[in-house]
């Protein structure tokens, strides 16, 4: 009988096998929270694209802490949350095999980016024969009537199909996403009757649902997202498994024994050389710290302790992604994904009224807002004049329209 030189646990989860490419590119929602009768119909999660990371200055509330009333330097997540549209409502019933779809009703009027979404060649397509037979199905009330008395007979859930406007007027709404087709999802109602639940959705068709009417401030929220792709890797960057002495025979960065000679095949629990990365994960319980509106950007990120107006934008915009020019939330902490990665935001599945984090208060003292792109020094552009002064172009003064300039 051979022994262990070396005792160690396993090198990886296997839970989350097999570790390979997502399929989609966006996350998929696999369970809503429980539904609550006694509250009014409201949405269950919303979609957004990661902007980039910076730090937060904010005073600690938690009485018998070391940290009470100090201040403490956190990170923080932006994620641009452009308004959804709702164009569908969707009712499952529940079978013996397990919760099927019964019915969709569709909006009348749907944009461009949703129809270059569902068909399949759009610049073949006669664009005006897109999506038309729904269209006119949903121009008869007595049809609509007939659909939403079926649903509300028979269905125990209801989702709303709503998609992000990728371009608006002609102009897109996020520069660094290059993709002009509408993402689309499904999200849950939850509250009130299933009836409520329709007339809710119906109610909201072919209107914008904003990131405020979805979660509040100081809420704890789940990120579902796909990870950042890192292509083929070995086992030490894959599994973490350790090295091997630094004499041995074809490579160190090797797993030593991948298994005994019977069973005579390599079991799956072996770290493997393979993909890393572009992974499905929901990482749980990122509070939010700030929801900002696109009406007040020029001070989304001022707090208590600044002297002037500063927008959430740092100094030369987000690196690879640009400028915040829509809704926004902060989220404490990090999320998976690189900068304009399509995340897909969910109301918490757990309960928090005991958990200190989820209750504490958010006092923030300073966002930072200096440039990302080197060590910067000034949070906006007029501290950075009034400290440097005058350029050489300002103190330049034009004489005359011929072009003669004296300094």
């Amino acid at each position: 009988m051979s022994h262990r030189k070396f005792e160690a646990p396993r090198h990886g989860h296997l839970g989350f096998l097999p570790r390979k490419r997502c399929k989609r590119g966006r996350g998929k929602i696999k369970a809503f929270p429980k539904d609550d009768p006694s509250k009014k119909p409201h949405l269950t999660g919303f979609l957004g694209f990661k902007a980039g990371m910076s730090h937060v200055i904010r005073e600690v509330e938690k009485p018998g802490s070391k940290l009470h009333n100090k201040e403490k330097s956190e990170a923080v997540t932006m994620i641009e949350t452009p308004p959804m549209t709702v164009v569908g409502c969707v009712g499952y019933v529940r079978t013996p095999n397990g919760t099927k779809q019964f019915k969709t009703i569709w909006a009348k009027h749907v944009n461009d980016g949703f129809k270059k979404r569902i068909v399949k060649n759009w610049y073949k397509t006669k664009k005006t024969n897109a999506f038309s037979k729904i269209a006119s199905r949903y121009g008869n009330e007595k049809e609509l009537e007939k659909m939403k008395d079926l649903m509300k007979k028979y269905c125990h859930s209801v989702r709303a199909i709503c998609h992000t406007q990728m371009v608006v007027n002609s102009k897109k709404q996020i520069r660094s996403v290059h993709s002009k087709r509408d993402p689309i999802m499904e999200f849950q109602v939850n509250g009130g009757t299933v009836a409520e639940k329709i007339d809710f959705v119906v109610g909201k068709f072919e209107q914008d649902i904003r990131i405020k009417d979805v979660f509040n401030m100081e809420e704890m929220i789940d990120v579902i997202s796909i990870t950042q792709g890192r292509g083929f890797k070995g086992v030490t960057s894959r599994w973490h498994t350790k090295k091997l002495p630094r004499k041995t025979h074809k490579g160190l960065r090797k797993v030593a024994c991948i298994g005994a000679w019977h069973p005579a095949r390599i079991q799956y629990s072996v770290a493997r050389a393979g993909q890393k990365g572009y992974h499905h994960r929901t990482e749980m319980n990122k509070k939010v710290y700030r929801i900002g509106e696109k009406e007040n950007m020029k001070t989304s990120g001022v707090t208590e302790s600044d002297i002037t107006n500063k927008s959430i934008n740092p100094m030369g915009g987000w690196p690879l992604y640009g400028y915040i020019k829509n809704d926004f939330v902060m989220i404490k902490g990090t999320c998976g994904g690189p900068k304009r990665r399509l995340l897909t935001l969910r109301k918490s599945l757990l309960s928090h009224v005991g958990s200190r984090n989820a209750m504490e208060k958010v006092n923030l003292k300073l966002i930072d807002t200096t440039s990302k792109k080197g060590n910067g020094r000034f949070q906006t552009t007029a501290e950075k004049k009034a400290y440097f002064g005058p350029t050489k172009r300002e103190r330049t003064v034009i004489v005359s329209a011929g072009g003669d300039k004296t300094v």
